[in-house]
């Protein structure tokens, strides 16, 4: 089973499975307490509130993912991402390989999501990933099936974490028994192992 060795894998992301994924300020707070979490998914925000959520991720010791495609004012382009390098962001999530591959340019941490709804869409992220590798996949939703994941895994030798539709501590345990090695999890109650 995946599960025995992938954890290792994505330790400087999580301590254990569970990825805090903050949608509002008031969930990247209540977040920031977690001294047990390496790090933050930022799902809100924009160029002008950064800066300060940057500095606050940083004093509490957090790397703090931001997801390029959910973050208002920056543009998606070359520009866009060595901005965000300026800035000291340290770690990026996108749909976007070639917007990844700019960030790996930049010294940033990857996390290329994938949106697996079919074959066709497995087989196209697989095609994209050949010329591309980030440090992680995630896949959504969290609830894709154990064959899906392990043709993933074999297919690109790069951790997968999963996240999207997950609204139980069974969620999780799925998840991670399906072959993620880690959950991102927007739900609060579900943050503490």
């Amino acid at each position: 089973m995946l599960l025995k060795t992938q954890p290792q894998q994505l330790s400087w992301l999580c301590a254990g499975h569970v990825i805090p994924a903050c949608r509002t300020e008031a969930d990247f707070v209540y977040a920031l307490r977690l001294s047990q979490t390496p790090s933050l998914i930022l799902l809100f925000g924009d160029i002008n509130s950064l800066p300060e959520l940057l500095q606050r991720a940083n004093a509490a010791a957090k790397l703090l993912l931001v997801h390029l495609d959910l973050l208002e004012g920056v543009g998606r382009d070359k520009a866009g991402i060595a901005f965000l390098a300026k800035l000291g962001v340290k770690g990026l999530i996108t749909t976007k390989p070639q917007l990844g591959k700019l960030a790996r340019q930049e010294g940033m941490r990857v996390i290329q999501r994938m949106f697996l709804v079919d074959s066709e869409s497995l087989r196209t992220g697989i095609r994209i990933l050949k010329g591309f590798r980030p440090d992680a996949i995630e896949v959504l939703p969290a609830s894709t099936p154990a064959s899906v994941l392990s043709e993933l895994k074999e297919a690109t030798d790069v951790p997968i974490m999963a996240g999207g539709l997950v609204r139980s501590a069974d969620d999780v345990r799925q998840a991670v028994a399906n072959g993620a090695c880690a959950v991102s999890v927007s739900l609060r109650q579900l943050w503490n192992p």
